[in-house]
């Protein structure tokens, strides 16, 4: 087994610095053990990581077991506990958010876990059994990136029960969880009750899953190479084309819409994407479509489709709110190109007041930025105010000229619909001086001889 580990690490170069997942289990003992014994070949520097979910009476035990197996090994230990909320989620995957919201966090160069091929075939079986797509049959991959780090499985292709022979032929000690016979857990009912009927019937099956699982991932790359190759064109910051996706078939335009829902991390939904597809691509030319992905929601509008994130409400504002860059540039004037939407704020949340200060955050509805101008920009007193649009305001944009609804020239402007819900205004002595996406009212305008400010409007990330 170790030949094969050090196969796997030429395959997979850990860097400098690797971190091993180390639960106590058996399967993340023998991991420990195999990359202590090939630290010095592959000069890398090795470390675990213990995350304590605070769900088993035993799990301070087992934090005391970990310390000493790796002091044994001079294996430095980073114990990390965690809350594991369930917000809607079964235990075992509030868990595994937990973790991983750890790992991504470690200042490692690469994190070895240690799911090896038994795990594999049941996750496949899971998805399967789940109605998942080809990325989710690929199941674990060896190498994935997690941010700016490695993440490795390098007994992947190694089953349990020579894991297991391992870990005895070579004295090892570890933890055993009494959750993983609870079979009231799906992952447990599917080890403990399905795999072994399967492999009386079909000997070799978690073979066959397993590779069944290369099979998919290798699928499902020709599919994202696909999407990219029919995006190249069709991608931009304004969306996804709307012409493009009526010129292929059916399967290809999912196909590019799935590719362009997770470019921007949007869990994908089978019948959701369906939906979409079918109201982009057949709603009438004067509709505004609008199909919800939970986090977010895909809109059409000006020849493409777009992802609109929905954000919470406005925080309460403070009286005052302290300084901030004063690199500020003049307010933006492209149309219609915000990926954002702004809920609209609590009756408590629509006001702020400017003193003076170089950005103003406006919590969920972004900020606003100010820079001093000699003749440009709008006139201001010490203070103004800031709100959210709610209809019915009126500017003057040009002198000599009437004032106009804000409704009006955010339509001639182009500005997403969406977008022209809450828009941050600013007003002096309750008169509209300034509107986001518009520009300054001529009555705010600043003179020749006057400091103005150029005020640019943040939206939310």
């Amino acid at each position: 087994m170790k030949a094969r580990v050090a196969l796997f690490l030429q395959r997979h170069p850990p860097g400098q610095n690797l971190c091993v997942g180390y639960s106590g289990g058996l399967d993340s003992t023998v991991l420990l053990h195999l990359l202590a014994d090939l630290r010095g070949e592959f000069a890398f520097h090795l470390s675990a990581v213990h995350v304590h979910h605070g769900l088993s009476p035993q799990a301070d035990a087992w934090v005391i077991h970990c310390r000493q197996q790796c002091a044994g090994l001079e294996v430095p230990l980073r114990v990390e506990r965690v809350v594991v909320k369930r917000a809607g989620h079964g235990l075992e995957a509030a868990a595994r958010e937990a973790r991983y919201r750890v790992f991504s966090g470690l200042a490692v160069d690469a994190l070895a876990l240690a799911q090896q091929r038994d795990d594999q075939a049941e996750t496949v079986l899971l998805q399967l059994l789940r109605g998942a797509g080809m990325k989710g049959l690929a199941s674990m991959p060896e190498e994935r990136a997690l941010g700016p780090i490695k993440l490795l499985r390098p007994l992947l292709a190694v089953p349990r029960h020579e894991i297991e022979a391992y870990a005895h032929a070579h004295g090892l000690s570890w933890v055993d969880d009494a959750s993983n016979v609870d079979t009231d857990l799906r992952r447990n009912a599917v080890r403990h009750h399905l795999m072994p009927l399967l492999e009386e019937l079909f000997p070799g099956a978690a073979i066959a899953l397993a590779q069944a699982a290369a099979q998919f991932a290798e699928s499902a790359g020709l599919l994202d190479a696909l999407a990219r190759q029919d995006g190249a064109a069709a991608i931009s910051p304004e969306g996804l084309s709307v012409a493009r996706l009526a010129e292929l078939d059916a399967a290809r335009a999912r196909n590019l819409l799935r590719h362009y829902l997770e470019l921007h991390g949007i869990p994908i939904q089978r019948e959701r994407l369906r939906e979409a597809l079918s109201q982009m691509l057949e709603a009438r030319a004067d509709a505004q479509p609008v199909v919800d992905f939970g986090a977010a929601t895909l809109r059409r509008f000006q020849g493409h489709v777009v992802l609109v994130r929905l954000k919470s409400t406005p925080r309460r504002p403070q009286d005052r709110l302290g300084g901030g860059s004063a690199g500020a540039s003049p307010a933006r004037r492209r149309r219609g190109a915000s990926l954002f939407h702004i809920n609209p704020p609590a009756a408590d949340a629509r006001t702020w007041h400017w003193w003076g200060e170089a950005e103003l955050d406006l919590g969920a509805a972004g900020s606003l930025c100010f820079t001093a101008a000699a003749g440009q920009g709008v006139r201001l007193p010490d203070r103004a105010t800031v709100r959210l649009r709610v209809g019915g305001e009126q500017l003057r944009p040009v002198a000599p000229g009437p004032a106009r609804t804000l409704k009006n020239l955010l339509r001639e402007a182009g500005v997403a619909p969406w977008l022209r819900q809450r828009l941050p205004l600013v007003y002096v002595d309750g008169r509209l001086a300034w509107a986001a996406e518009i520009g300054v009212d001529a009555a705010f305008q600043a003179g020749p001889d006057e400091t103005g400010w150029l005020i640019s409007w943040r939206q939310p990330a």
